[in-house]
């Protein structure tokens, strides 16, 4: 350790700060507990918990012994989470005691051995700012090993188990920290689960890669956040859209934030509304891109570039190829929307114990098919349009619901919006907007055919969706992203 007296760790739940030293003295008192109880190489070890500590101390214990860790989404039901683990095979569970009940609802089987993380958890002997030797004997790790297995939603049935490699995560650190300007002194909050590449990907394995600063939060609470984005101040932040629709709305929205360089927007696409609200606030806002099997970082964009090109996520990071293509395979022109193609050491490993999956993730050449689709501009800038698999035919015609919902969100009384094709008789599919309204001063909440008129206005006919649906919450994934499929089946 080049620094071991530097803060790697903030555990704001428990008002805790941890030096690299004692990151390193945590991580290598896990790896003697696993060991102790039976963890080998090519093991996986389950974990459901909050964002704390104790969760990137077990990725690093798992490295040390070779195994791979798997956080499991609280947010699941038993029944769901009992299928995860029945297809992980963790040699061991380790939890906090709130996630028993619901990981026990599984007519009352528990093979898995159980760790409670704050009962069990192994006593870390240094406490001070200097290194020391480890107690146990790190094993011999291949590029190719897994450090994580995160599961994803798939489209049908059991969600996917992505293979994180030790390859994956170390070229996505080097990746990001260069084309994200990321250094030693940056501060970061991660308030994205550990069971989403978000909570360790986007900013978390990068700043220790560079011996950087991470602040944990175990809850997202919008003036919370803002407040402690200024007391810890910190540089760079990761947020999803929702959390700056709901940071918007807060009293503390606005709030001075001198040390903050950027937010990055990831996870869904940030309306140019929203944009603009965000930086009429004072602050820089940057959109990223990313997905579990690649990345997570696989844009970057200049505040200057961000400004002028809306909607932008950039140009591609270190080591990643790009290539956008159109349904016969072939290159698009620029300007034209194509499916886009992702190739280089940021990959991930595959998919756990379903090889078929994976083999139809990948194209020839080892392109992965992200299924999202994107244009590339003159410039070489590229834009997210959408998933492929969310756009919707209407009489012929392709329509793209992110175009259709920042149009819809541009009105000020438009809090959220989501737009999904429904069949139709005569056009074959038509949108559907379901809409959560916000208080704007002065402005009465629009009716059903006045918002048709304010998107009528600003789209062409057969973008403008057929019928509007207002609800006081969206159904969301447990990324916090609005849960399309939910809507759809509607």
């Amino acid at each position: 350790m080049l620094a071991p007296g530097r803060v790697a760790l903030v555990d704001r739940a428990r008002g805790s700060r941890h030096t690299y030293a004692e990151f390193d003295s945590a991580a290598d008192a896990w790896a003697g507990e696993l060991r102790r109880r039976g963890v080998e190489k090519g093991d996986r070890v389950a974990v459901i918990a909050g964002n704390r500590r104790e969760i990137p101390e077990l990725l690093f214990a798992c490295g040390r012994l070779g195994a791979a860790l798997v956080p499991l989404n609280w947010r699941l039901a038993g029944a769901e989470l009992a299928a995860i683990r029945s297809h992980a095979r963790p040699a061991l569970v380790i939890g906090e005691s709130r996630f028993l009940d619901v990981l026990s609802q599984d007519g009352g089987r528990r093979s898995d051995q159980w760790l409670d993380i704050d009962i069990d958890a192994p006593v870390v002997e240094n406490s001070s700012g200097s290194a020391v030797p480890h107690a146990v004997s790190d094993v011999g790790l291949a590029p190719e090993d897994p450090a994580l297995v995160l599961y994803i939603s798939g489209s049908t049935g059991l969600p996917k188990g992505v293979i994180i490699p030790h390859r994956q995560i170390l070229f996505n650190a080097i990746a990001t920290a260069t084309a994200w300007e990321l250094g030693s002194n940056d501060i970061a909050p991660v308030a994205t689960p550990f069971f989403h590449t978000g909570g360790f990907n986007v900013f978390a394995t990068p700043l220790w890669h560079r011996g950087a600063t991470v602040v944990l939060f175990d809850q997202f609470d919008p003036a919370a956040f803002l407040e402690a984005l200024a007391e810890e101040q910190c540089t760079v932040a990761l947020t999803v859209p929702t959390q700056l629709v709901m940071m918007r709305s807060s009293a503390r929205w606005g709030i001075e934030l001198p040390a903050l360089r950027y937010f990055i927007s990831g996870g869904a696409p940030c309306s140019p509304s929203l944009s603009a609200e965000v930086r009429a606030a004072g602050y820089t806002l940057r959109e990223g891109y990313g997905l579990t099997e690649c990345g997570p970082n696989c844009f970057a964009i200049s505040d200057e570039e961000a400004i002028a090109n809306p909607g932008s996520v950039g140009r591609p990071v270190p080591f990643l190829e790009m290539r956008l293509v159109g349904e016969d395979g072939r290159d698009v022109a620029a300007g034209d929307p194509g499916e886009l193609l992702l190739r280089g050491p940021q990959m991930f490993g595959g998919y756990l114990n379903d090889a078929e999956r994976a083999d139809e993730a990948i194209a020839d050449g080892g392109w992965l098919r992200t299924g999202d689709l994107a244009i590339r501009d003159a410039a070489g800038l590229y834009s997210i349009c959408g998933r492929r698999k969310e756009m919707y035919i209407s009489g012929g015609e392709n329509v793209f619901p992110a175009e259709v919902e920042s149009v819809l969100t541009a009105h000020p009384c438009v809090g959220e919006a989501v737009v999904v094709g429904v069949p139709d008789p005569l056009w074959g599919e038509v949108g559907r907007a379901y809409v959560m309204l916000r208080a704007a001063p002065g402005i009465a909440p629009p009716s059903g055919e006045e918002l048709t008129g304010f998107t009528r206005q600003r789209l062409a006919g057969y973008k403008v969706p057929k019928s509007m649906v207002f609800v006081g919450e969206l159904p969301r994934l447990g990324s916090g992203k609005p849960d399309r499929r939910a809507l759809a089946s509607m």
